[in-house]
C-alpha cells in the first residue's frame, strides 16, 4: 500500500485519464486501494481478479468432458483467494446446465467436479512450491484484459472491480462477470445465483471488507 501510495498519484498526475490494470496480489485489495488514492472513478480500476481462475475452472472442466473450453461456460467469482465462489449452477455447454437446479438442497456434487475446484484454487500454491513464482499463466490473463480494453472488444471477463448494491454487497472490490471495453468497466452483469452461492458470495466479501477496514487509505 506504501508503494502505491507513492506511485498511483505520479501515474494519475501525468494521465488522468489512464485505465488501470492491478495484477498484484492480494490483487481485489490492491485494486480498492488504488481506486481510493487514484481518485479514479471505479470504471477505470480493474483488478485481474478471477479471469485466470475461470481460465482455469473451464479447461479443467472441458478437459473431463472433452470439448473445447470455448463451448462451455463457467465462472469463478469472489475473492481472487481462498473464499473464491464456483458458480455451478450456471455452468453450461450449449446451453445445457451441468447441474440441475435442486443440487443446493443436499445434493452433494460429484467428487470429481469437486477436486476440479480444488485444483482451481490451490493452483498457484502448487506453482510456487514447484517454481517459486507464478508468470506465464497470468502473463495470458492481463493479455487478455489489455485486448478487451485496446480492442473495444465488450467482452465479459470475471475482472475486479468496485461492487455496491448487487447481491446486498457494498464498497469492495472483487469478481463478478463484467463488460469490458476502451472505457474500462462499463456494467457488471447481476449473475443469478442460488442460495449456496449467494451465502457464498457475501462471505467472500465480508473478508475482503474486513482486510480493507483495517487499512488506513
Amino acid at each position: 500500500m506504501e508503494i502505491f501510495q507513492s506511485l498511483i498519484p505520479e501515474v494519475v498526475k501525468f494521465c488522468s485519464t489512464a485505465i488501470l490494470l492491478i495484477v498484484t496480489n492480494p490483487v481485489d485489495i490492491m485494486t480498492y486501494v488504488c481506486l481510493k488514492i487514484s481518485g479514479l472513478p471505479s470504471s477505470s480500476v480493474i483488478g485481474t481478479g478471477t479471469v485466470l481462475d475461470t481460465a482455469r475452472f473451464r479447461y479443467l472442466l472441458s478437459q473431463k468432458f472433452q470439448i473445447d473450453p470455448r463451448s462451455l461456460h463457467a465462472y469463478i467469482i469472489g475473492e481472487h483467494g481462498d473464499s473464491e465462489v464456483p458458480v455451478w449452477s450456471k455452468v453450461n455447454i450449449s446451453g445445457m446446465h451441468l447441474l440441475d437446479e435442486t443440487w443446493e438442497e443436499g445434493k452433494q456434487i460429484d467428487p470429481q467436479l469437486q477436486n476440479i475446484f480444488a485444483q482451481v484454487k490451490n493452483a498457484a500454491y502448487e506453482i510456487i512450491q514447484r517454481k517459486g513464482a507464478t508468470s506465464y499463466a497470468i502473463g495470458l490473463a492481463v493479455a487478455q484484459i489489455t485486448q478487451s480494453i485496446l480492442r473495444n472488444q465488450n467482452r465479459v471477463l470475471t475482472i475486479s472491480s468496485l461492487i455496491n448494491d448487487i447481491h446486498g454487497i457494498q464498497d469492495v472490490c472483487l469478481s463478478l462477470p463484467a463488460v469490458v471495453n476502451r472505457q474500462g468497466v462499463t456494467r457488471v452483469l447481476n449473475l443469478s445465483l442460488n442460495k449456496t452461492e449467494l451465502q457464498q458470495l457475501q462471505h467472500s466479501s465480508k473478508i475482503l471488507r474486513q482486510t480493507i477496514e483495517q487499512l488506513n487509505i
